[in-house]
């Protein structure tokens, strides 16, 4: 007879892996069985093999356990479990033609990301019981997901994200930010893009980060790094439109086509590449491809150091950049001035603040503050942690999370000035410290001046567009506001960001008196992110202007959950509209709509 020590010992070490895990549930399975048991069960099992057979394959996923009248499912990362369960949510819709409503199979379904123990007969972990308890919580047909999930997903390309707020789970003591997916809308007819010829002709170009052989762990981000050197040399090249880096980056590793790649990114050209990495040395080999057509117009490779092409010491990335520019018929590109990061950990640390930066919660927030400090100890000189840094304050005070708006100023002032006293021809730090003088500082001339700066060193900055905008619709100049909107929205239409292009576009429009258009930029936004304050005031004002005062109140009533201090003295005092026209009528509406005086 063996001991309970012995016992604990035959058990092999616990292996923790992160996993998307997906919950699939019969609504009202019980009923169901009640009123047709044989019926039920031939048309769940049936299903159950096609997904099985079919779309678990197809997405890389793997049959945990079957429920009888759900499944439990796992999958590698986020991007294939929303797909899957969308899929499994269409699958089901012919097992119930021609049944009557009270004989329909109805799913809900909710998943989660995180560490799980992977078993043969089960898998366990936090992630599976917060699974099963959103999709407890869900209606008949719908998919929730967690923030951690949701925030690995690209809105418009995964899936369409709703944002549900904060729900309470049982047995779960901290409420869990919920998001509800859709079937994301078709390319053709995506929001945001420009109102006429905004954009100049020239040859649009998307990067596509490149493939690594021979890389995994931290080299697998090897490819995204090269990548976004060649975007940053070629968007300074004047006879180029560049689609912003962090729009290309969400194609890295995923089996997307040609086709899919031109239609969401809206390129006329794709470069494509693999990265062979032996020791210190790399070697390219590119690809440059016309969209429409699918014809290779040029390829090339070329061979430098790893620490030399990230030193800036390389001269393989330029030699590349003039022979793509060449094929495009148009002039040679300027050597880049940017220093790279001193190493491929910081890069990825820097993606991943920027990531948290405008995540689902503050918590990730806060994460994202601790991310850029602990990497501006690690590499003072370069100016892209200091920027961010900066816009990291300007957010704090614009969701009315600062208890110190003095303060927080004068740490995003600093930041800034560390960034261009490393770089002055950074145009992310030049439209980023427009930001800070725009918006927290109030000073107006000095925001155009350096927006102006960054269009200067690099026509295709999205943020400085969108900042522009901006700042054009707090002085009331609606038509250029809604310009320069449009244009960050067609220079960044997969951006990470795009709750806050959307936001501020529906600024632009409220400024031009398109309350309508304010209102569905804004509700996009919403679906995106839902604590995201300012833009539950662009609707709240752009009703009044409509004339729909009681839909106005119940909007300001909702704002006010999300900022219970917010008073129109308060928003006044911090907002870049005091002093216009602009800043008197839409302080007006919103103590029309019931916003405290203050």
């Amino acid at each position: 007879m063996t001991s309970c020590a012995e016992d604990e010992a035959a058990w092999a070490e616990l292996k923790w892996v992160r996993r998307a895990m997906v919950l699939v549930d019969v609504v009202e399975s019980v009923r169901l069985m009640e009123a047709d048991a044989a019926g039920v069960i031939d048309r769940w099992r049936r299903f159950e093999r096609e997904v099985r057979t079919a779309i678990l394959p197809k997405y890389q996923g793997r049959l945990v356990k079957s429920l009888g009248d759900g499944m439990l499912l796992e999958f590698a990362d986020a991007p294939a479990a929303a797909a899957a369960a969308l899929h499994i949510q269409r699958c089901i819709v012919p097992y119930n033609a021609g049944r009557a409503d009270d004989d329909v199979l109805w799913l809900r379904i909710g998943a989660d990301l995180g560490d799980v123990v992977v078993g043969e007969l089960d898998d366990l972990g936090t992630p599976v019981n917060v699974a099963a308890r959103l999709a407890a919580l869900a209606q008949p047909g719908q998919t929730l997901v967690t923030a951690t999930l949701r925030d690995r997903l690209v809105p418009g390309l995964d899936a369409d994200v709703e944002d549900l707020g904060n729900v309470y789970l049982k047995h779960i003591a901290e409420p869990v930010r919920a998001f509800c997916l859709h079937p994301s809308a078709a390319p053709t007819s995506a929001p945001g893009m420009p109102r006429g010829p905004v954009i100049s002709l020239k040859p649009t170009l998307a990067v596509i980060p490149f493939d690594v052989f021979e890389g995994n762990g931290p080299l697998a981000m090897l490819g995204e790094a090269v990548a976004d050197e060649v975007t940053s040399a070629l968007s300074r090249h004047r006879a180029l439109t560049v689609i912003s880096r962090l729009s290309s980056s969400v194609f890295r590793g995923r089996a997307a086509d040609l086709e899919v790649i031109r239609e969401h990114l809206r390129a006329d050209h794709v470069l494509t590449g693999r990265l062979h990495v032996a020791g210190d040395r790399l070697r390219m080999v590119l690809e440059l491809v016309e969209g429409r057509t699918a014809a290779v117009i040029w390829g090339g490779s070329a061979q430098g150091s790893a620490q030399a092409v990230f030193a800036g010491d390389d001269p393989m990335i330029d030699t590349l950049v003039r022979q793509i520019c060449d094929a495009l018929a148009a002039r040679q590109i300027d050597r880049s001035r940017r220093e790279p990061m001193a190493s491929l950990e910081s890069y990825c640390l820097l993606m991943a603040a920027i990531a948290l930066l405008h995540g689902a919660s503050l918590q990730d927030f806060e994460r994202a503050r601790i991310m850029l400090e602990h990497l501006i100890e690690r590499d003072r000189r370069h100016p892209a942690p200091h920027a961010w840094l900066a816009k990291w304050h300007v957010l704090r005070v614009q969701q009315g999370w600062s208890d110190d708006m003095r303060r927080d100023t004068q740490l995003a002032l600093d930041c800034t000035r560390r960034a261009l006293d490393t770089d002055p021809r950074s145009s992310l730090s030049l439209a980023i410290d427009g930001f800070v003088h725009c918006n927290l500082k109030k000073d107006i001339e000095g925001a155009i001046e350096r927006y102006q700066l960054a269009l200067a060193e690099n026509a295709n900055e999205p943020l400085a567009w969108l900042f522009l905008g901006t700042l054009h619709a707090f002085k009331g100049e609606g038509t250029e506001a809604m310009d320069a909107a449009d244009r960050a929205l067609a220079l960044s239409p997969l951006d990470p960001m795009r709750y806050f292009f959307e936001s501020l576009a529906a600024t632009a429009a409220l400024s031009a008196g398109q309350y309508e258009r304010a209102i569905e930029r804004a509700r996009r936004s919403l679906r995106l992110n839902r604590m995201h304050s300012s833009t539950l005031r662009v609707i709240t004002i752009s009703q009044v202007q409509l004339g729909r005062v009681e839909e106005a109140r119940a909007t300001a009533s909702d704002l006010l959950r999300l900022e219970p201090q917010l008073t129109v003295a308060g928003w006044l005092q911090r907002s870049p509209a005091t002093g216009f026209a602009t800043g008197t009528a839409w302080s007006q509406a919103l103590a029309t709509a019931g916003v405290p005086a203050g």
